[in-house]
């Protein structure tokens, strides 16, 4: 193929015959700022060429003013969607509530929400369509929401080559949407709405005047430029696509270099070189990821009915199902085939050890299938008997996990068809729709691996475009329409080998994928050409073997010198094959040849043919390999030359042939028959030898065949287990992860309950949480002393506990009235301790304002309600005061302990202390020490609540004098009975005895 028929090849189709470019946007709680920056993103001086459909998860029982709200934010012209309405370029369509949405040959149709699990997929249902029906064209954006919704729709965009950005997490205001997204590993562009449009204005190329870059055109390819990307490809990847096919490989490539907006693959080239992060993105698209779960029912049907059941009745319960799937991207098609086995092993009611072997080139589509997690569109894939039984529905997210049973036949692995080797002792291979990405040699080539790594009677399960082509001879058709081949018997001669390296490496000059220019085309022999093929005919009869004899090749007639042995045929071994008398010389000949790797010979070498025997001059010599072989085995060649001047000797006719001695016999001819008779039995016995030898051959031969077949059983093993134990350190770390997630939140949980604990206890307010039933939730330890509460009582009705609330008895009631009005309640209330409490009901509102219970809160206003009694006392006491200080008696108070609190004008005059320092004194202080007692046993009875009559007593003055005066007193109460203090009035005693009116 020259450098004009490549670029035909991957030229790419003319602009005017694409289908107009259809942007979908998706997006969910957050959409509306996002729907928002990006409209007002679009540059207003040119038309973007394109149509933008807007998907939002709207509430299905409210109208939507979502396109009046767009519309303030764009010059284009903006539609609420109606049931087939043509889409036109630079417009805007809007989804209406509660309706699903599809794009079908240019329209879009409306249709009734189907309920699903984990809320509708709106989102993925119309992507789908748009990768359906544009290809290439479809452009899927996924914004800020909750939940999974056009993550499985934005795959279809990608492998039906279409564009796929994201929204930037940091930039959203809900992650979930976009952080699914990126997880399908399919995403090519990580943007904030507003820097949306002008990446997507740069890659139109529909629209007159337009800014971007180009597509790659039919100039801007090169043979070069190609073979330069593939190289990078197999040497930073280590896969090679050289043999994938051309229009495939220009699809994609063209897509990486328009996402990078680059004018030619000559400048993707250098940016590859650059960029080693664009290889692994390039690589990530190449394999072609299309799959469903029971993708052409129909095929699967054929397999499901006629394949498995008679798979299965051949094995024993000890026996075990081996299956390999190819290119099983995300995994849908493993577990549609488990699923089909789990059923036919019921109805056999057998129970096997099944091992399905999953694998594909895309590490990300692997993980995918490894974790077993779907959407919930995958119930429009699979029946609802089907979906219930294999699959269990995650909470929350509304997708779906592949059942343990299902998961366990399953060994996920990372494989390339082309360059790793085959599973082995397979029952069934499944390669559906992958060998039409790959060119006719590569296809040639697999099927004899497929036939290799299948057992006898083995089935092969190819896609609806797919045959064994040219090696029919190693299959038969089970069904034609299902694509569905079972494995012949043929013989190991004629069987085609392979190797594991499928696709040597071109040569530098060679065009990629060859070409015709590769190809021998037919020259005109030359005379020496002519005179080497008739000296090949003339040469003498040959044989090229290995070091055990296994014939390779022959030249020449050999039939005088070796014979097909008796028995079942297999590979043909020269030293089975020599006549009667050759195979002596011959094995000893082929043994020292390659001893040394040299040559033997052996001249007049007896041979029988024919009922006689001849003399054969016998050669042996090593030949050196030239690459020809592929197993890269020694090689030597057996030459059979005639002797010349032989003589046939009749074996009839030779004496001692039988018991009588011929008449005209020489003399001395006894002795010759002796040693004719010792030269047989001689023969005899290096026969005999040689039969043992050959038969220790054969059972190092067979012992050999087993030990391979124990080290490809071992290799499989092996590799089964490095896939176990990648899937296992995969598993690991993932437990890993959550359990320090766990462990944090945790942490953080005890952390807020022990503060929240502190916190409530720290205030000193009595607080009980009740929930609707009135039963106890919470309490603090203030409200112990309140309500009679224990630890155990968590759970119990509050009416069951026994409170120390003294007139108050209505707790319930009064609860169950805030609950049903949900208006606060207020109360004081007095304990039996006599504490007061300023009780509050109100109810318990969560942060999404739903009523879940009551919380009652008892504050202690004790101390506040004595300094309301001690100010009401002390305006009394304010008052009397008054009264006092104008009084004609000397007038004292002082509190419990014996501090004057009161010492009025009166007083002053009579005792001469003032009143700051009366204060200064106690009370014991102006009772002469003998009266003192007297004084003692009065206050005792004051303080008993005993009413005395006046007495007279002596008083202290300040200049230390006595002085007799008349005292009366009484005693101050709190009004529950505690002693507040003293009153003394006290007047002196005039000349008379009586007291005085004013004292002096």
């Amino acid at each position: 193929m020259n450098q004009d028929d490549l670029s035909q090849a991957i030229a790419p189709v003319g602009a005017a015959e694409r289908p107009l470019r259809v942007v979908g946007l998706g997006a969910s709680a957050g959409g509306l700022a996002a729907f928002e920056a990006f409209f007002r993103s679009v540059p207003t001086d040119a038309a973007p060429g394109m149509a933008f459909v807007v998907v939002q998860h709207l509430a299905p029982d409210h109208p939507s003013i979502l396109s009046q709200i767009i519309q303030r934010c764009t010059s284009m012209q903006v539609f609420e969607i109606q049931h087939g309405m043509p889409v036109l370029a630079n417009c805007i369509y809007v989804i209406p509530p509660d309706r699903g949405l599809l794009y079908v040959e240019g329209r879009l149709m409306l249709q009734e929400l189907t309920p699903m699990p984990g809320g509708p997929r709106t989102i993925d249902t119309f992507f789908s369509s748009l990768a359906r029906h544009l290809n290439d064209r479809a452009v899927g954006i996924v914004l800020s929401g909750s939940g999974s919704d056009g993550a499985m729709g934005l795959r279809a965009i990608k492998e039906a080559g279409g564009l796929v950005i994201v929204q930037t997490p940091a930039s959203a205001q809900f992650r979930g949407m976009p952080q699914s997204a990126m997880e399908t590993g399919v995403v090519d562009l990580e943007l904030s709405p507003d820097e949306m449009p002008v990446h997507l204005m740069n890659l139109t190329d529909s629209r007159p005047g337009k800014r971007g870059t180009p597509p790659v055109g039919r100039s801007s390819w090169s043979v070069d430029a190609y073979a330069e990307v593939m190289d990078l490809l197999r040497s930073q990847t280590g896969h090679d696509f050289s043999q994938y096919k051309l229009g495939t490989m220009r699809r994609r490539i063209e897509r990486r270099t328009s996402v990078q907006q680059l004018e030619s693959l000559s400048a993707y080239a250098d940016y590859l070189r650059r960029t080693p992060g664009e290889v692994r993105n390039l690589y990530f698209e190449l394999p072609i990821g299309v799959t469903a779960f029971f993708r052409d029912p129909e095929a699967f049907q054929v397999l499901e009915l006629d394949v498995l059941p008679s798979l299965l009745a051949t094995k024993d319960p000890s026996s075990e199902l081996r299956i390999w799937s190819l290119g099983c991207s995300s995994g849908e098609e493993p577990y549609s085939i488990g699923m089909l086995v789990t059923e036919a092993m019921e109805r056999q009611k057998k129970q096997l050890k099944v091992q399905i072997f999953a694998t594909d080139l895309n590490s990300r589509a692997i993980s995918v299938a490894r974790a077993g997690v779907y959407p919930a569109s995958i119930g429009q894939e699979l029946s609802p008997s089907r979906l219930s039984r294999f699959f269990t529905l995650e909470p929350g997210d509304g997708t779906y996990r592949v059942v343990k049973c299902l998961r366990d036949m399953m060994v996920f692995s990372e494989h390339d068809v082309i360059r790793d080797p085959p599973f082995s002792r397979l029952d069934l291979i499944v390669c559906r729709n992958l060998l039409i990405y790959f060119e006719g040699d590569l296809q040639k080539r697999l099927i004899p691996l497929f036939h290799y790594a299948l057992k006898p009677g083995g089935v092969l399960f190819l896609g609806s475009s797919e045959s064994v082509g040219e090696n029919g001879e190693l299959f038969s058709v089970l069904d034609r329409r299902a694509k569905l081949f079972q494995r012949r018997e043929v013989s190991k001669l004629t069987r085609p080998s392979y190797t594991t390296t499928l696709l040597p490496k071109p040569p530098p000059d060679a065009p990629p994928n060859g070409g015709p220019e590769q190809r021998q085309l037919p020259m005109k022999t030359s005379l020496r050409d002519m005179a080497e093929q008739a000296l090949l005919r003339m040469a003498p009869a040959s044989a090229l073997v290995n070091a055990q004899g296994d014939i390779r090749y022959l030249h020449g007639r050999t039939g005088q010198f070796l014979e097909p042995a008796p028995g079942e045929a297999g590979v043909n071994n020269i030293l089975r094959m020599a006549r009667e008398g050759l195979r002596p010389a011959l094995d000893n000949a082929l043994r020292e040849a390659a001893m040394d790797r040299g040559s033997s010979y052996a001249p007049r070498v007896q041979v029988r043919t024919n009922g006689h025997f001849a003399s054969v001059n016998l050669s042996v010599r090593h030949v050196a390999s030239t690459g020809g072989d592929a197993s890269g085995e020694a090689l030597y060649l057996v030459v059979f030359e005639e002797s010349v001047g032989a003589q046939l000797i009749d074996v009839a006719a030779q004496p001692g042939s039988s018991g009588v001695q011929s008449d005209d016999a020489p003399e001395g001819g006894g002795e010759v028959q002796e040693l004719q008779r010792a030269l047989r039995l001689r023969d005899e016995h290096i026969k005999s030898l040689s039969d043992a030898l050959e038969r220790s051959s054969e059972e190092l031969r067979s012992s050999n065949e087993e030990m391979q077949a124990v080290n490809e059983e071992l290799q499989s093993t092996n590799e089964e287990l490095e896939t176990s134990k990648e899937e296992l350190q995969a598993v690991n770390e993932e437990l890993t992860t959550v359990n320090t997630e766990l462990q944090i939140k945790v942490a953080d949980l005890s952390r807020a309950n022990n503060d929240m604990n502190n916190l409530l206890a720290g205030t000193g307010i009595g607080t009980l949480f009740v929930d609707h039933d009135l039963r106890i939730l919470r309490f603090t330890p203030a409200t112990s002393t309140i309500i009679n509460l224990i630890p155990g009582d968590v759970g119990r009705p509050i009416g069951h506990i026994a409170s120390n609330l003294v007139g108050y008895g209505s707790l319930v009631d009064d609860v169950m009235k805030v609950l049903s009005t949900l208006e606060n309640f207020e109360l004081d209330v007095q304990t039996s301790q006599g504490r007061w409490y300023t009780m509050h009901i109100r109810p318990y509102r969560t942060l999404d304002y739903v009523i879940e219970g009551a919380v009652i809160t008892f504050v202690d206003i004790t101390e506040v309600r004595a300094a309301q009694e001690a100010l009401r006392k002390a305006a009394g006491l304010s008052h009397l005061a008054h009264m006092l200080h104008d009084a004609d008696a000397a007038m004292v108070i002082e509190d419990a302990k014996g501090r004057i609190q009161t010492w009025n004008d009166a007083a002053r005059r009579l005792y001469g202390w003032n009143e700051s320092e009366a204060m200064a004194l106690h009370a014991q202080a102006r009772v002469p020490a003998h009266r003192r007692d007297d004084h003692e046993q009065r206050i005792t009875a004051l303080r008993a609540g005993d009413t005395l009559p006046p007495w007279k007593s002596q008083r202290l003055r300040k200049d230390s004098k006595e002085q007799e005066v008349w005292v009366t007193a009484c005693a101050l109460g709190d009004g529950r009975g505690q002693l507040r203090g003293l009153v003394w009035v006290e007047q002196a005693v005039g000349p008379s005895g009586e007291a005085s009116r004013r004292s002096p």
